[in-house]
């Protein structure tokens, strides 16, 4: 897939970003990927090439674009059991300071980069996010509703809380179609029901699922977590969703 690297103005800065897409030159529906919290770095840039084979446009934005450009932290090769602790040491204060305010200020940013790409199709994009990009992919979509028609997060972290803006609660505003994929202890089954509750409430076409055998960062390959079985079946529920609503079928 054609790839490239880019600089998306934001309202504090540039954000450092990455898109893939297809080689022929027709235009494709736009898909916004949220990064998982270790950070922008090659497997996610393989996983937007992946889905850029499947037909569409894919940025990355480095969501940590305030402190750097990616790699923001030095990111191991592979994150095992012996360096984890300390690579989240550096990590968690930028998860923290990325308050939802900052983040819809930035998603913003992102969607009107899309829609001004000449390879981007009209219509509506979708949100897909891994880990803390969960949350924020359906932020995203419950702040633009006519923006955003497909929501998928997987081992999604900060669901359900009991902040008065936890992301569930943001049910209400959505249009979107959405897939959550969640690692066995992501979420507890009463976290489960109160995330159902409150998508059934407000009438979305979902699904919550968890992935068996699976821990928290399943699909990412540089991690001790990395499962091919729950990789796939990502894909394998992430590909039709898209198809579904961004009329790529």
């Amino acid at each position: 897939m054609p790839t490239k690297t880019l600089q998306i103005p934001t309202a504090d800065g540039r954000a450092d970003a990455f898109a893939a897409f297809p080689e022929h030159g027709e235009q494709h529906p736009g898909v916004l990927l949220y990064m998982d919290a270790i950070g922008l770095r090659p497997v996610l840039k393989e996983m937007a090439s992946e889905l850029a084979g499947h037909g569409y446009y894919v940025l990355v934005p480095n969501l940590f674009y305030r402190y750097g450009t990616a790699p923001v932290v030095e990111v191991p090769e592979f994150v095992g059991q012996d360096n984890r602790a300390e690579l989240f040491g550096r990590l968690m204060p930028m998860v923290h300071a990325l308050t939802p305010e900052l983040a819809l200020r930035d998603a913003e940013a992102y969607l009107a980069f899309l829609a001004d790409q000449p390879e981007v199709s009209a219509g509506p994009v979708g949100a897909v996010g891994y880990c803390m990009g969960g949350a924020l992919a359906l932020r995203t979509a419950a702040a633009y509703p006519e923006r955003v028609a497909a929501v998928a997060g997987f081992h999604p972290g900060g669901l359900v809380t009991d902040a008065p803006d936890s992301p569930h609660r943001l049910a209400p505003k959505l249009s979107a179609q959405v897939h959550f994929g969640l690692a066995e202890h992501d979420l507890t089954a009463e976290g489960i029901a109160e995330l159902d509750r409150a998508l059934d409430a407000a009438g979305v076409d979902y699904g919550v699922e968890v992935y068996p055998g699976t821990l928290h960062g399943f699909t990412m390959t540089d991690t001790a977590a990395f499962d091919p079985a729950g990789l796939q079946r990502h894909w394998d529920r992430l590909l039709p969703l898209l198809a579904r609503t961004l009329g790529n079928g």
